[in-house]
Formats: structure tokens, C-alpha cells, sequence
């Protein structure tokens, strides 16, 4: 296997060059008026880099954050459509959008990306990762991207990077909102929400329900269509006890009932997904240069089949004690904090099991001049392993006002899931997923115009995989048999290449994704992952409407880990349109895979076509 080059990824990027590139001439010609920007304020502020708010510009890690704009712009159907257009991340699905979903960031497994809701971490201790398709996206203002290992920060999982998930804040005053909308397949959906507060109490208030009579998912299976119905609720309460005291509730309630094929012809089999996040927050600001932080968190992933019965439930409870010391130009957190897992199924003996894991997490960011630095070290307790340390160390130099250099080095780990180890599958003794990563970057911007390349490889050990066939351990049974196994060593190694500018009133972005995940004990791609990715977003204002594209690429793959399985290339085409059509009214259109392209993420399993939706929003000002 050849790995990619530029001109290869040139050769195979041709048909999206020249569909973006014809999009971007007539939207030039057709505008006739300034289009705002799509560049992040330089007084952005996040968190998930360091556990602590900062300007995007201090920010040594490479981060990209997505707001509730920019997602209303996009007119996306779901949460992983949204994550779909950020450089570095590749989404698989088997099927439509309540199916499951496996986000890839930077080529590694879905289990490697810690997520967080409002900083309540979810995760299923049964099949690992987050359980993508239940997060609703109508209760989402704001995503943040954090790629590169951060365990340190966060503990385990976070060997790719970390992905939190904010719903919407309260604010001073009231804001009530209601969208209505309809698309192909018979999908119709209604969202409200409602912000307000005073100078004490803040509240937000959402609610959102989808239906869809959906495609059939697996064309050589069952012949019928694998509909869906979401149902969800958000809700968010801060209540400032005194002038620099805080107490924040949020909560995420998520149902999904979803058709989907499995493995026997016939089946109307069903699945049933509830998603539960409950966060308690308090934060005080003592002084000038001392703040505190405590959190109570749980996060609940319950998931149930029918006909075929099976059912699992995870609650990941946390609890989070922090402190901030301003000292000069640095910042010193010192983090205490426990993890409990409990998974509840049927296959796992005993039937409901558990662990926990205490850490000691220590940060240290300081920036003077031209120069950044961060500093994170952490150590967690695991009941069931023992010990795990884990630190990263990051630095910044500006050469320029607008360019700036970044280099960083970082280990992390994940344990295994509690149904790796007590299923019928499961192998007790597995150790621990561990990663070594670096990397290095060079950021520009200069209004409008921007340019980035980021370079990394993480390497990981002891990589845990289900290893088939009967005789492979006493494990399993029939069909099914073999365990889950630490079978060797995977590298996620490539090249992210970003850019932006403004040409005339048209907003054009760029990524281009080369990559080489590879298992390095048979030097095969992994399992679904493109060696090339690439997207290209143009989008101009003419007249009273906001007209938008995005190209979207994803170069072949190989659906089995013997790399037999060939996932051809595909490229989309993507459109979107949006006017006010009366003061406090928007309407929205939107066409998915205008070209009607066939393609498929998973072998066997289909997408859904060329696509359209037409929404209606109220949202008085």
C-alpha cells in the first residue's frame, strides 16, 4: 500500500475541485452584497482545551469550535452531519441517522474520543464510545473539537481527542424560539426553546421531537423501511447565590426509537436508545487570583433491541473537585477527581458490574509575549488496574503577529470496557490501550484570511480488537465465538491542512485531510478509515438570501481489517439557502447529496440519496 500524496489526493479530490469550484463562480456572480464572516472572533472563548476558559488566541492545542450559527447555517439533519464537515473527523453509519454512528477522529477508533454534555461525560461500557446517534442536535448551541491526546486532563479515553457538547444558556431577558420542518422520506420535526433571566436566575428550556419513515437500511436484507422518532428535552438553571457565586443544573433527556436490519431476514427489529445527562455545578470566585469549581455529574446510555432481545444500561457518575491559582502570567489548576462505571447486561457475569477510578490532575498554562506553554500531569487510580500516569507538555511561540508555531507531546490510555472484560466475550486480564502522540503546527491569520497545517503521530498499544473463530479463546459460542484481545499496535500518523479567505463577498474554507492509520503488526489500513478526506465550504449573501455549499470528499477504504473489502471513494455536494421572509421569521432549504451520489460508509449498508428539507423558524428579537 502506497501512501498518499498530495497529487494522488489532488487526482482524487478532482470532482469535488471542480463541483466547488463552479458553485463558488456563480455564487460570485450572483451576490450583491457583503457576507458576514465565517472566521472564529478572535474573542472566542474555550474550555475543553484546558478544563479552563481562554481565548481561542492562547490556545496551544488544536481546537475548532462550532456554533449555534453556524449549525442553524448548515441546516444539518444530525449531530454527526455537523461533525462530518470538521477537518480530521470521518463518520460511518449503518444506514440513516438513528442507526449507529461511529465518529473517527484523526483515523482512531470512536472509543478514543472522550464526550462530554455540559460536561458530563457519556460513554457505554458495552460497546465503548458515545453513543452518537441519541445526541439530538436541535438541543445543541455549541460544539467544541479538541483533537490530540488529553488524558492528561480528562483521564481515560481521550486518546484522539476530546468532543464536548454544549445545550443552550439562560441570558438576561426573554427569548422564546419554535422551528418547524419537513424532508424527504416523510421526516417532519418540531424544536422549541425558551431563554430568559434576570439579574439572579438564568434559565434555557428546549424541546424537540423528529419523525421519519426513513429508507430501507440494508437493501440485501429485509425489504422494508427503517423509520425513526426522536423525542428530547434540555433544560439549564444558574443561580448566582452571591456576586461572584454560582449554581448551575443542566439536564439532557434524549429518546429514540429506530428501525434498523440485523441479521435475520424477516425481523421488524427495533432499537431503543435513551441518552440521560444530570450536571450540578457550583463555581465561587475568591479572590482575584483563587477560583473553585465542584461538580456532580451522571451520564446514563440505555439501549434495548426487539424482537431479538438484548439490553444494556451504563451510568458513568463523576465528581470534580478544581481549583485556579493566577500566579504572575501563569495559571495553576489542581484538579481531584473520581469516576465510577456501573454497566448493567445480561451477557456480563455477574449480570450488573462496576469499577472506579480516582486521579489527581495538575495543569500549569503561562503566556508572556510571543511565548505560550502548557503543562498537564495526571495520575488515576483504576480499581481494577492499578495506576495509570499520563501528562502532556505544549508550546506556542508567536513569530509574528499572525503566524504562530505550536509543538506538543502527550501519552493517554483508555481500560478496557467492563463488557470486554466480564461478558461472555470478555477476557478478564486485557490490559489497558495506551497512546504516545506528537505533533506540531503552523497557524495564520490575518482578517479574514487564514492558513493552517498541523502535523501528529499517535502511536498506541496494546490494541484491543474481537478476535473471531472458535479456538481463539474459551469464550463465546456458535456463531459468535472468540473473545476481545490486546492484539497489537496501531499508528494514526498524517497531515491536516486548513484555510480560508474571503474572495470578493463570497466566504470560501478548505481542509484536506492525508492520513495513515495502519495496524503495525500486519501494515493494514484499519477498518473504515480514508487515507484522504476533504471539504470545501463556500457561501455569499444575494439579496435577502444566504446561499451556501460544501464539498465533501472521502477517499477509499477498506471495510475489513485483511483489507479485502474495498469502500469506494465518493464526493457530495451539499446546498443550503436561507431568507427572512417576515421580521422574526427565517426559512430554510437544504439539498443532501445533490448529485444523488451511491455510496457507502459501511459495506452492505445504504445512505440515504439525494436528499431536501424545508424549515421554518420564529425567533423574535
Amino acid at each position: 500500500m502506497k501512501k498518499p500524496t498530495l497529487r494522488a489526493a489532488a487526482a482524487a479530490l478532482s470532482p469535488a475541485i471542480v463541483a466547488g469550484s463552479s458553485l463558488c463562480v456563480s455564487l460570485a456572480h450572483a451576490a450583491d452584497q457583503p457576507a458576514p464572516e465565517v472566521v472564529a472572533s478572535l474573542s472566542t472563548v474555550v474550555v475543553t482545551a484546558t478544563r479552563s476558559e481562554q481565548p481561542i488566541t492562547d490556545v496551544v492545542a488544536d481546537v475548532t469550535v462550532v456554533d449555534r450559527e453556524e449549525i442553524d447555517r448548515s441546516g444539518a439533519a444530525a449531530l454527526a452531519d455537523v461533525l462530518a464537515r470538521v477537518s480530521g473527523i470521518l463518520v460511518t453509519r449503518n444506514g440513516g441517522p438513528a442507526t449507529t454512528t461511529s465518529v473517527y477522529l484523526r483515523g482512531a477508533e470512536s472509543r478514543f474520543t472522550a464526550v462530554f454534555v455540559d460536561g458530563v461525560r457519556i460513554d457505554s461500557q458495552s460497546t465503548g464510545g458515545a453513543t452518537w446517534n441519541a445526541i439530538p442536535l436541535s438541543q445543541v448551541d455549541r460544539i467544541e473539537v479538541l483533537r490530540g491526546p488529553a488524558a492528561a486532563i480528562y483521564g481515560s479515553d481521550a486518546l484522539a481527542g476530546v468532543i464536548q457538547i454544549f445545550t443552550r444558556e439562560g441570558e438576561k431577558g426573554f427569548f422564546p424560539s419554535v422551528r418547524v420542518g419537513v424532508g424527504s422520506h416523510s421526516t417532519r420535526e418540531l424544536n422549541a426553546s425558551l431563554r430568559g433571566g434576570s439579574d439572579t436566575v438564568d434559565y434555557a428550556l428546549g424541546l424537540g421531537a423528529e419523525r421519519s419513515d426513513g429508507f430501507n437500511a440494508k437493501p440485501s436484507g429485509n425489504p422494508d423501511r427503517d423509520g425513526y422518532r426522536n423525542e428530547s428535552f434540555s433544560g439549564r438553571v444558574g443561580w448566582k447565590l452571591a456576586k461572584d457565586q454560582k449554581l448551575d443544573l443542566t439536564v439532557l433527556d434524549s429518546r429514540q426509537k429506530a428501525g434498523y436490519d440485523a441479521f435475520t431476514p424477516g425481523n421488524d427489529d427495533q432499537s431503543k436508545h435513551h441518552l440521560q445527562t444530570v450536571g450540578l455545578n457550583w463555581a465561587a470566585r475568591w479572590n482575584e487570583v483563587w477560583n473553585t469549581r465542584v461538580g456532580v455529574t451522571r451520564g446514563t446510555d440505555r439501549y434495548e433491541t426487539s424482537p431479538s432481545p438484548y439490553l444494556t444500561e451504563t451510568q458513568v457518575s463523576t465528581w470534580l473537585l478544581r481549583n485556579e491559582l493566577k500566579l504572575g502570567q501563569g495559571l495553576l489548576s489542581v484538579d481531584l477527581e473520581r469516576r465510577e462505571d456501573d454497566l448493567r447486561n445480561g451477557s456480563t457475569t455477574p449480570q450488573r458490574t462496576d469499577r472506579y477510578q480516582n486521579a489527581l490532575a495538575v495543569g500549569y498554562g503561562w503566556r508572556a509575549g510571543a511565548h505560550t506553554l502548557q503543562v498537564n500531569a495526571r495520575h488515576d487510580d483504576d480499581s481494577e488496574f492499578g495506576g495509570e500516569s499520563t501528562g502532556s507538555l505544549a508550546y506556542g511561540y508567536a513569530i509574528t503577529p499572525n503566524l504562530r508555531a505550536t509543538a506538543s507531546a502527550g501519552t493517554a490510555f483508555r481500560v478496557p470496557t467492563l463488557f470486554q472484560r466480564f461478558s461472555i466475550y470478555g477476557t478478564p486480564d486485557l490490559k489497558a490501550e495506551t497512546a504516545r502522540n506528537v505533533e506540531a503546527g503552523l497557524r495564520w491569520q490575518s482578517g479574514t484570511d487564514r492558513a493552517g497545517v498541523v502535523v501528529y503521530r499517535n502511536e498506541v498499544k496494546d490494541l484491543i480488537d474481537y478476535i473471531a473463530g472458535p479456538g481463539s479463546c474459551v469464550n463465546g459460542v456458535g456463531t459468535y465465538a472468540g473473545c476481545y484481545g490486546n492484539t497489537g499496535k496501531a499508528r494514526y500518523s498524517g497531515v491536516t491542512l486548513t484555510g480560508g479567505t474571503k474572495a470578493g463577498v463570497v466566504n470560501l474554507g478548505a481542509s484536506l485531510d492525508l492520513m495513515r492509520p495502519k495496524n503495525q503488526e500486519t501494515g493494514k489500513l484499519l477498518a473504515r478509515r480514508a487515507e484522504t478526506q476533504a471539504t470545501f465550504t463556500a457561501d455569499t449573501a444575494l439579496g435577502a438570501w444566504r446561499l451556501g455549499g460544501e464539498v465533501q470528499h472521502v477517499g477509499k477504504r477498506y471495510n475489513d481489517a485483511a483489507n479485502t473489502q474495498a469502500l469506494s471513494a465518493y464526493t457530495l455536494l451539499n446546498l443550503t439557502a436561507s431568507t427572512g421572509i417576515a421580521r422574526d421569521w427565517t426559512l430554510l432549504a437544504r439539498v443532501d447529496n445533490a448529485t444523488d451520489k451511491a455510496y457507502e460508509s459501511v459495506l452492505g449498508y445504504a445512505t440515504a440519496g439525494r436528499t431536501f428539507y424545508l424549515g421554518l423558524t420564529w425567533s423574535p428579537r
